[in-house]
Formats: structure tokens, C-alpha cells, sequence
């Protein structure tokens, strides 16, 4: 099979698998339209400041899931392994870039954990104790997930250094998790987050 058919297969494929956005269908499923409540994102945090914890775990695990399952489908192919980035990245981009949602999205975190787990679990392994440590500190999602990401794009760095090549798309994915999260990164500064739990829905 040639080579360029089977990237743009990936591409596509992997795009428009982390483009569901699970966390607005569900919300349509109870008539409600997640992008105008909270922080009007579509991500399990959201949803579980709408909807209650359960909601949110179930969307949280489903978009874990667009991130597994297309490097999982790419692993087992037995293509070379930066198919499975290429696969990794463009989930992320999915979910971010949603064309379901007119070319927006949610933050990708979840996505991304579920992507870069199966390409590297100690490296996550490693950012989702960071993560957690930051969180129960703070109980601010936004930074904890922030520091997540950028704990595992440096890790990855030094911990994969026999993949140079293939780094480049972790740091992309990770570039764009944190520019999405650029209005609380903004609010971060200001002292305006909110923590966890402690915010009004409208």
C-alpha cells in the first residue's frame, strides 16, 4: 500500500476520531448545550461542573478513548512507529479543532493523555502524578493541567531520547493544549481563576 495514502488514512482518520465531541452530544442528549453554561467548554471539567462528577468522568473517559484508540489501531498495524504520533497529534488536533463544532473545541487533555499513555505510559504516568499533586495543592484544573503537559513534553525529551524525530509532535500537541488554555493562563495572572468546585454556574 503506498506510503502517502496510508499518512493521509491516518490523518484523517485520527482527526476526525478526537473531533467527536462527546462532551456537547451528551449535553444535547439532556438538552442542554454545554458551549453556553460554565466556562462553555466541552471538556469532562465543564461537564462535570454541569452535569454532576459522573457525567464528567464518563466524558472524560470517552475522550481519552479518541486518543487510544486511533494509535492503538495504527500500533497494531505494525506500521513504523511515527504513524502512531502523527496519529497521537492529530487526535489532539481534533478535539481542539473540531469541524463537528465549526473548528472548535475543547482543550485536549484528555485526548492527549489517552494519545501519549500508549506511546509513552512511564512519561505519563509521570505528568498524570504531576497533575495530581498540583491539583489537590491548588484545586486549580488549569494549571495542574498545564504543568501535566509541559512536565510530559520535557520528560518525553530526555526520557525517549532515542526518538528525536518523532518529539516534534509531542511538542506540537503539547504547544497547542497550553495556547488553548490560554484565557486561564490569562486569568492565572490576573488571580480571576476559579478553583475547582468553587465556581457559579449560569
Amino acid at each position: 500500500m503506498d506510503v502517502v495514502f496510508v499518512e493521509v488514512l491516518i490523518v484523517v482518520f485520527s482527526f476526525l476520531a478526537g473531533a467527536i465531541p462527546f462532551g456537547y452530544i451528551i449535553g444535547k442528549i439532556k438538552g442542554v448545550d454545554i458551549r453556553k453554561y460554565g466556562s462553555g467548554n466541552i471538556g469532562a471539567t465543564n461537564v462535570s461542573r454541569v452535569f454532576g462528577k459522573k457525567i464528567g468522568i464518563l466524558v472524560f473517559f470517552l475522550d481519552v478513548l479518541k486518543g487510544v484508540i486511533p494509535v492503538l489501531l495504527v500500533k497494531y498495524t505494525g506500521l513504523p512507529l511515527k504513524f502512531q504520533f502523527i496519529a497521537a497529534l492529530m487526535a489532539v488536533l481534533g478535539h481542539c479543532f473540531s469541524p463537528f463544532l465549526r473548528f472548535k473545541g475543547g482543550k485536549g487533555v484528555a485526548t492527549g493523555i489517552g494519545a501519549f499513555f500508549v506511546l509513552s505510559p512511564v512519561t505519563a504516568a509521570i505528568a498524570i502524578v504531576t497533575f495530581s499533586v498540583v491539583f489537590f495543592t491548588t484545586r486549580y484544573v488549569s494549571l495542574s493541567s498545564i504543568t501535566a503537559v509541559a512536565v510530559y513534553v520535557l520528560v518525553f525529551k530526555y526520557y525517549v531520547s532515542s526518538l528525536p524525530n518523532e518529539y516534534i509532535f509531542v511538542a506540537i500537541a503539547g504547544f497547542v493544549i497550553i495556547i488553548k488554555h490560554y484565557k486561564n493562563i490569562i486569568r492565572l495572572l490576573k488571580g480571576e481563576e476559579k478553583k475547582y468546585g468553587t465556581e457559579k454556574i449560569s
